[in-house]
């Protein structure tokens, strides 16, 4: 139920905004009127009535802000430097120029509001994957329930238009599912009695029964809703500096504000009230807007770049290092190959091919390898558990197993080394697994895995991106040599163990250039050491793997190794936008401020100096959400 109310209060928050904006344009509206008859009037204190009020009516809430934000402890914001600023000006007589300072000040923030609201709708709207209701099948029919009531288990009805509500398998029914919200992917997949189905997917043709195999609160969908919720937790580099600078920054020009009054009326015998007049026009210009809104909204724009993408970044603080990678590791296994293994080739020693492949399946049954797995789907007997006396898994090397008081060692060439059982030596190009029975060799299968169609040409994408590509796999030196020879890549490093992926990354981030990082791309099941411990890990194939969400800072939403040069792409182009906004923001106000000190800047441009120069930082920023030119960038 809790999910349920927090999504509908966003709908009310949201609703709400776009009432403040109305409000505020209303307000604006009525005292520009105002401020306009003021010039028509010949009294000068009906005059100073009438800027007075509209002075009021603009610059009310910028004045409660500045006020509340005291209170609180926060006094050097950009709410005060302009409530200061202007009620300054008023003091010296400037009443038209103060009025309008706040009317422009309010024109740009509500334009600010807009460009910011427009880049959360944007990816509000490629977020809106939360499903409303759910329908369960029970005795009495279907009943209408929150998704987050649905047990595990329980027969959920997904009718065509409708969001699939919960993770699990279709029992009844076939249908076209639309799952772009989760991988990004335009084409529609067919799903049938037996099929995996993620929740956030919609139905679009037939009606589905499905069987939850996850509670609402481990779905998909609220996995990556969690995900995309925590990303602005993590604060990049940029976004901390920005913050800390804003802190520092605006209590100096302060200071600088009243020396500049100061200091030439005391010591160089000056007009107080011109000089007074260049410390307001100097506050003004002196604002941080640019940077504190700016910034962050660039990197939010940038996350929301890649959903659109079906890439999922857990924050900003990412960003920065995804845009300088030196190398990207990559697990060959479901990574750079399909990860769907077919058996080649059965070769038994005094047992039939049938008992071999037996003795396999009944040794992996437990094991979620994709090696293991296909090898089970290629069995088409019945399997009887109560064989199984015992199974002990060699992580990297194999497993060893008691079925009907016989012991199996099915593995690879380590894990009969370590066993002292003696092999041939096998010159074939694919994955073998050894096979003993009772310690005594039993013959081999030959597997082999499919390379990906696109992975030769990401591999030389990324290579013109001046970014080292290396290889790591558990595979002999032959097979890993034979693949890396294919897709031409930098580096091959196999015959690896898990730990030994984790000792080649710590190496790699050793040698790795300054300022540089080092990313690693994998299945997130088998290696989420190496994913949590690389500058940046990325996930493929993720789709409904809690243990890839868990263990990357990336996750891939499908499996297309092409996302890659996109998200890199993405994050240099965030990168570029923030360091332009930064460069601009500066070097305007270093000039307005020197010519706002020296006199030969006017309130007016003072307000440029600070809305304009946001309101262009803010547009700006806004670029980051165009996807269109990324690969080709």
């Amino acid at each position: 139920m809790t999910n349920h109310k927090s999504h509908s209060c966003g709908c009310c928050m949201s609703d709400l905004n776009e009432n403040d904006n109305q409000k505020n344009l209303y307000e604006l509206l009525f005292a520009i009127g105002i401020y306009t008859s003021a010039f028509f009037i010949q009294d000068v204190r009906i005059k100073l009535i009438i800027f007075i009020t509209a002075y009021i009516i603009a610059g009310v809430d910028v004045i409660y802000a500045s006020l509340k934000n005291i209170k609180n402890g926060i006094i050097f914001d950009e709410n005060f430097l302009m409530t200061i600023a202007t009620l300054g000006a008023m003091c010296v007589g400037e009443y038209p120029e103060a009025v309008m300072v706040m009317i422009l000040y309010k024109i740009g923030e509500s334009l600010q509001t807009d460009a910011v609201n427009k880049s959360k709708r944007s990816i509000s709207s490629l977020m809106d994957i939360r499903p409303d209701y759910a329908y369960i099948e029970t005795e009495d029919g279907l009943k209408k329930v929150h998704p987050p009531d649905v047990k595990l288990g329980d027969i959920i009805v997904v009718k065509p238009g409708e969001k699939i509500s919960l993770d699990g398998v279709v029992t009844e029914g076939e249908s076209s599912v639309d799952t772009s919200a989760i991988t990004g992917e335009s084409v529609h997949k067919t799903v049938r009695a037996g099929d995996i189905v993620y929740s956030g997917c919609i139905c679009t043709s037939g009606l589905l029964k499905i069987r939850t195999t996850k509670v609402f609160s481990e779905s998909t969908v609220s996995k990556i809703l969690e995900l995309v919720e925590n990303a602005k937790d993590k604060k990049s580099k940029s976004e901390n500096y920005i913050t800390k600078f804003a802190k520092v920054y605006t209590p100096i020009v302060v200071l600088g504000a009243v020396l500049l009054t100061l200091i030439p009326t005391f010591f160089f015998d000056g007009s107080f009230v011109v000089w007074f007049k260049r410390a307001l026009t100097f506050l003004v210009i002196s604002c941080p807007c640019a940077f504190v809104i700016s910034v962050p909204l660039t990197f939010f724009a940038g996350i929301g770049a890649c959903s659109k993408q079906g890439i999922l970044i857990k924050g900003s603080n990412y960003m920065e290092k995804l845009a300088t990678p030196d190398t990207i590791l990559f697990d060959k296994t479901g990574t750079l190959t399909k990860g769907v293994f077919e058996i080649q080739k059965v070769c038994p020693i005094n047992v039939s091919e049938e008992e071999l492949l037996e003795y396999v399946v009944y040794a992996e049954y437990y094991s979620n390898h994709p090696i293991a797995v296909s090898v089970k789907k290629s069995y088409t007997h019945e399997i009887d558990k109560n064989k199984i006396s015992s199974i002990e898994e060699f992580s990297g090397k194999g497993v060893k197993a008691v079925i009907n008081n016989t012991e199996i060692i099915a593995g690879n060439y380590k894990l009969f080394c370590d066993f002292k059982i003696e092999i041939p030596d096998i010159n074939e190009a694919g994955t073998i697994i050894y096979v003993a029975k009772d310690k005594q060799y039993a013959g081999y299968i030959l597997i082999t895995d499919e390379i990906k169609s696109e992975t030769k040409n990401i591999i030389s994408v990324l290579k013109s991106m001046k970014i080292k590509t290396t290889m790591l796999t558990g595979d002999t030196e032959k097979i890993a040599r034979n693949t890396g020879e294919i897709i031409g890549i930098d580096e091959i490093k196999s015959h690896l163990l898990p730990q030994d992926k984790v000792e080649i990354l710590e190496y790699k981030l050793l040698q790795k250039q300054a300022n540089k990082s080092v990313l690693f791309v994998g299945d997130g099941i088998n290696d989420a050491p190496v994913l949590k411990q690389a500058d940046v890990g990325i996930s493929m194939g993720a789709l409904g793997s809690d243990a890839a969400i868990e263990a990357s800072d990336v996750v891939i939403m499908n499996d297309e190794i092409e996302k890659i040069p996109v998200l890199i792409n993405i994050a240099r182009k965030t990168m570029r936008i923030v360091k332009e906004n930064i460069i601009f923001a500066i070097t305007v106000k270093v000039i307005f401020l020197i010519l706002g000190a020296l006199g030969y800047m006017s309130m007016w441009g003072a307000v440029f100096a600070d809305v304009g120069v946001t309101c262009i930082a803010v547009i700006n920023s806004l670029r980051t959400l165009q996807t269109t030119s990324f690969i080709k960038e």
